[in-house]
Order: C-alpha cells, then structure tokens, then sequence
C-alpha cells in the first residue's frame, strides 16, 4: 500500500515538474514543442486557454487510444489530460517574459531541461501513458511501425496543422525535436534505477519486521 502511495506521489510531482518546463518554454517565446504549437495555435484561432486546449487535445486522443486498443486507458492517463493543462495554466498565470533576449533562451533552455526531466519522473512509477503516448503506442502496435517513426509522424503532422494555426515556429521548436529524446531518455533511466531501488529498499524493511 505505502510502495503504491509513493508510486502515485512520484507520478503526480512528474506531472508538475514537466508542466513547469512547458510552461517556461511558453513563456520564453522562442518557438514551442510541436504539441504546444498546436495548442497555442488553437489559442489563437478559437480561443480558451492553452490549458484547456491541452485538456480537449488530450481527451480527443484517449478516446482515439480506446477506439484503437479496445481496452480503456489507466487512471494515469486520465491523470495526465486533466492535471497537465491545470498546472500548465496556473504557471502561465505566474510566469512572465523576460525582457532580454539572453534571459529569454536561458528560460527555453531551462523548461526543455526541467520538461524533460519532469517526462522520465512521471513515466518511471509505471502508473501509465499519457494521452499521446497512449496513441502512439496504438499505432505503433496497429502498423507495426516504429514507436520512433510513428512519433515523429504524429509531431510532425501536429506541428504543421499548428503552424498553419498561427502557432509559434521558431528556434526552440527545433532544439526541442532535436535533445528531448535524449534528455528524457536518461532522465528515465536515472529514475527507473532510482525507483527500482527506493521498492527494493521498502521491501527489506517490510521483511525485517
């Protein structure tokens, strides 16, 4: 019971850690992730917030992942569509542009860091995908493609539908495509080893008493 609270805990700090590096992202300016595009374009032509459309985004994809699977999703991707776009929105809120140009690419550097870092957490405790990996994953197991190459498909598609939009193309876009793989990649093995022994650790204190 205590090892699955702990599991749950780790998930839910994931989820804000990598909200906050979307967030700084955002805020720098300088070009989003490709899914952020898209929502930020959807900002711009319909508005709500980008929380919000990260909401929808995110349940139109899970109901795409049942459909595709025949099976419902787990509770963490639910999780995951609806807690993403409230913490994305509330550090929107707080956050603001800085001034300098400097600043601006230290806060993308920053948030690309912090989001994937904040990737590799969440996804270490298993408590399941979220709402595009779910789908990603659908595909992947429907075409037999690659999970790489049916990522790249599905950025690359949500990034020109997003740029069509109005969403913003620049810079950080194309550093984000370029080291979040590898970022959230390690960031994932440090914490699966940290987790597997943190469990490992709980169970011999089990045993011993």
């Amino acid at each position: 019971m205590k090892d699955s609270a702990f599991r749950w805990f780790i998930y839910m700090v994931g989820l804000i850690v990598m909200s906050f590096g979307i967030a700084l992202m955002i805020t720098a300016e300088l070009g989003s992730a490709p899914w952020d595009v898209l929502h930020i374009g959807l900002q711009n032509q319909f508005g709500l917030t980008i929380g919000t459309w990260t909401i929808l985004m995110g349940f139109l994809l899970l109901v795409a992942a049942t459909i595709l699977t025949k099976q419902m999703p787990r509770l963490g991707a639910y999780l995951n569509m609806l807690l993403v776009g409230v913490f994305v929105d509330i550090f929107l809120f707080i956050l603001q542009t800085p001034a300098q140009l400097f600043a601006q690419l230290a806060m993308l550097l920053i948030g690309i860091l912090i989001m994937g870092f904040g990737i590799g957490l969440y996804i270490s405790p298993q408590c399941g995908a979220g709402p595009r990996d779910s789908v990603m994953l659908a595909l992947s197991e429907k075409t037999g493609a690659s999970v790489a190459r049916i990522r790249i498909s599905m950025e690359l598609v949500v990034l020109l539908i997003g740029f069509l939009l109005g969403g913003p193309v620049f810079v950080g876009t194309i550093l984000f495509s370029l080291t979040i793989g590898h970022i959230a990649g390690a960031s994932l093995t440090v914490c699966r080893v940290w987790m597997d022994r943190r469990m490992e650790r709980g169970m011999n204190v089990e045993n011993i008493h």
